[in-house]
């Protein structure tokens, strides 16, 4: 049997790919303010991840903003835009068989239904709940202190609106719970949901 007679459509379908990587693909979606934890939990789920044998790619501003997005600022039309191409890439791993762990801090509840939207039924949208006063003192980055400064306009919790998300499927108090205690929900609500049986 040849691999036309296997494959008869033109493209190989996103089944096809999670049946060779033998996982279900999702997109795993973390949101919250900035200082939140989402960068550094998306990182320590990939690690876990990959020790049982996924495939994932992480995205964030950061990493889009450098290249895909470098030419986009921070005005609401911008983020936005911003947000919507990180969806559209991180379907496009998923239908090829990626598990995508994607790290943005959605600011408001339409930007985070654009993001459901263009996912579809395969997104796990995690929420870092944690307040403005304890992200600003974490402030690794020093953008909080800029913001208030008047040095960054548009800044998310200071002069920028953050709506929390309706319906997240998991939503952790990362100010009240360890990475390790964070770490262990996530992989208790994905773990069914990535595995092929």
């Amino acid at each position: 049997m040849t691999t036309t007679e296997i494959f008869p459509t033109e493209f190989l379908q996103r089944s096809h790919k999670e049946a060779l990587l033998e996982q279900k693909s999702k997109v795993i979606w973390f949101l919250g303010l900035s200082g939140a934890g989402k960068s550094e939990l998306a990182l320590l789920l990939e690690k876990k991840l990959y020790e049982r044998g996924f495939l994932t790619q992480v995205l964030d501003g950061d990493n889009l903003r450098s290249g895909l997005n470098n030419n986009l600022g921070f005005s609401e039309a911008d983020r936005k835009e911003n947000i919507r191409r990180a969806a559209e890439v991180a379907k496009i791993l998923m239908n090829c068989g990626v598990i995508v762990i994607a790290s943005f801090i959605s600011p408001t509840n339409e930007i985070q239904k654009l993001v459901r939207d263009i996912v579809g039924e395969d997104f796990i949208e995690i929420f870092l709940d944690c307040p403005l006063e304890v992200c600003e003192q974490r402030d690794v980055k020093g953008l909080y202190a800029k913001a208030r400064a008047g040095l960054i306009k548009n800044f998310t919790g200071i002069d920028s609106p953050f709506e929390k998300p309706l319906n997240p499927d998991l939503v952790l108090h990362t100010h009240l719970q360890s990475k390790e205690e964070c770490l262990e929900q996530i992989l208790d609500l994905i773990l069914p949901k990535i595995t092929k049986v």
